[in-house]
């Protein structure tokens, strides 16, 4: 659930947003997607969170919320240095919400639009701390499905990738609610001799974990 790049980071809450969700008070919205909305608030000891709420015609759909909970208790299992972690959920309630932490840096494909195309070392940094992020997904048993420049977040230490708990989940939503159009999430995992493309350890980029952000360098191809 990606959202739509805007002006600037964040935009005041409106007349039909929300004022509290799951006991957090929202601050501001940070952007909308197909899926949702998400806004920033505050852990109760003021950690900044992105806090992403499903549409009401989601959150009817009992395919949907059934394979929304198989994918964020896989979600919180990730913990990675390039994604950004669950903090809190409610899957069960009459409109689900996600909690990640707050990344505070522009998603890949706003930084382009804005700016044009990277420098070349940027290019192979981010190129390796995603791929690590995506190693760190699937070892949680995870395809992303949704992955693209949009959720894709340039901090300052590095990429995040994000979104991963959500993208499965809305794949499996029956066409004819939403206008008779499948909601495909944008990545399509092939199947060769039953083996998915893509998981570790076939073929798909992944740095020598015993090298550090100094091996970024020789990251390699197996």
């Amino acid at each position: 659930m990606s959202s739509t790049p805007s002006a600037g980071p964040f935009q005041p809450l409106g007349a039909d947003d929300p004022a509290v969700v799951g006991g957090y008070r929202l601050a501001a919205l940070l952007g909308t997607g197909g899926m949702g909305k998400v806004y920033l608030s505050y852990t109760p000891g003021g950690r900044p969170l992105a806090l992403k709420v499903i549409r009401p015609e989601f959150s009817e759909d009992p395919e949907f919320r059934r394979r929304f909970q198989q994918e964020v208790r896989a979600a919180q299992r990730v913990q990675g240095l390039y994604t950004a972690p669950v903090i809190d959920s409610d899957t069960e309630g009459p409109q689900p919400w996600l909690a990640t932490a707050y990344v505070p840096g522009p998603s890949l494909a706003h930084a382009v639009a804005r700016h044009g195309g990277l420098p070349l070392r940027s290019v192979l940094l981010l190129t390796v701390g995603v791929a690590e992020a995506l190693d760190v997904i699937h070892r949680a048993g995870i395809v992303h499905r949704d992955l693209k420049p949009a959720n894709v977040l340039l901090a300052a230490d590095g990429p995040r990738v994000i979104d991963f708990g959500i993208a499965r989940a809305a794949d499996t939503t029956a066409p004819h609610r939403y206008g008779g159009e499948r909601r495909h999430s944008g990545v399509h995992v092939p199947r060769t001799g039953g083996r998915r493309h893509g998981h570790p350890g076939h073929g798909h980029l992944r740095p020598r974990p015993d090298r550090g952000l100094r091996g970024h360098r020789r990251a390699r191809l197996r």
